[in-house]
């Protein structure tokens, strides 16, 4: 996993750890596990806005459907005249009452693939796994750590209504030395709404040869019942010399 204005993506975090980039699949209220095998398919449709200082902004439109241990998605990326892309992907859930696994598929146009493995072990207390490998094509990282990594980390659910949880996703093949550690808490109470904070710490090179930076950010994300924003400001995004902010809107059906 690596992450660069056109370095490779994968690590789809999203739907195992509560992570920056998307929302939880899951509706608020709801329980965090996979639903059964036949349970009807659910939908995410998720615009979004990202404003970067020095660039022209962005779009970025993604579809994602859910059906038992099923997850797809399709979604297009555009920046100005500058670069845009399609891309589609396909995740699994394997799951026991103390594990829960994730491996995943994704491919774009500009010729890129990439896979990834995550691994949550545990209940009230948790331990977080996980493992990217792409093919180093173009891609713009809308996941905004390594892609080409190792994540590791812990987490808990001690704190009624809340999951609290603390990983790094690390660069372990580029030579880039990236690395972006997550705080992440979330909290959800009656009414199906739910609050999910991110603060997030990085430093790295954006490729090799580049000069080392230091970065961070937080998002915030506020789901009520199918809706919810996002938010967030991420300093030194992609580990580039920009910053940026993001906005999403999202729906469920």
């Amino acid at each position: 996993m690596i992450s660069g204005k056109h370095l490779p993506l994968l690590l789809t975090l999203l739907s195992v750890f509560p992570v920056p980039a998307v929302a939880d699949a899951s509706r608020p209220g709801g329980a965090e596990g996979v639903g059964e095998a036949g349970e009807a398919w659910a939908f995410k449709l998720t615009p979004s806005y990202y404003a970067t200082t020095n660039q022209h902004s962005a779009t970025d439109l993604n579809l994602r459907a859910n059906g038992g241990a099923h997850a797809f998605w399709l979604g297009h990326y555009r920046r100005g005249a500058e670069f845009e892309q399609t891309r589609t992907g396909y995740e699994f859930t394997l799951e026991t009452a103390y594990a829960r696994l994730i491996p995943s598929l994704q491919l774009a146009t500009h010729g890129f693939a990439g896979m990834a493995g995550n691994l949550e072990i545990g209940t009230s207390v948790y331990a977080l796994l996980g493992y990217g490998r792409t093919n180093a094509r173009d891609y713009y990282n809308l996941n905004f750590d390594p892609n080409d990594s190792v994540v590791y980390g812990l987490g808990t659910r001690l704190i009624p209504g809340a999951n609290l949880s603390l990983y790094t996703v690390r660069d372990n093949r580029l030579h880039t030395e990236q690395a972006v550690t997550h705080l992440v808490a979330r909290t959800q109470w009656a009414d199906r709404q739910r609050l999910t904070v991110d603060l997030f710490e990085k430093s790295g090179r954006e490729a090799e040869d580049a000069p080392r930076l230091s970065g961070h950010g937080v998002a915030l994300t506020y789901d009520y019942r199918d809706v919810f924003l996002r938010v967030a400001r991420d300093h030194r995004v992609n580990f580039s010399a920009e910053n940026q902010s993001r906005i999403s809107l999202g729906l469920r059906f």
